[in-house]
């Protein structure tokens, strides 16, 4: 298996929770997900970033 960046797999991972989220017809949770996951993979690349 390849070795993904960490912000790959954080965001990956939101999406299958906001999938999870959006089949429980939750639809506020999963735009909550999204959102956190986005803004989370987007702080880990940028400090990936400082550190190269």
């Amino acid at each position: 298996m390849e070795d993904f960046p960490k912000y790959y797999t954080r965001l990956f991972n939101g999406i299958t929770d906001a999938i999870e989220a959006l089949q429980a017809q939750n639809c506020i949770k999963a735009q909550d997900i999204l959102i956190k996951s986005q803004q989370d993979a987007e702080e880990m690349y940028l400090k990936d970033g400082e550190k190269e």
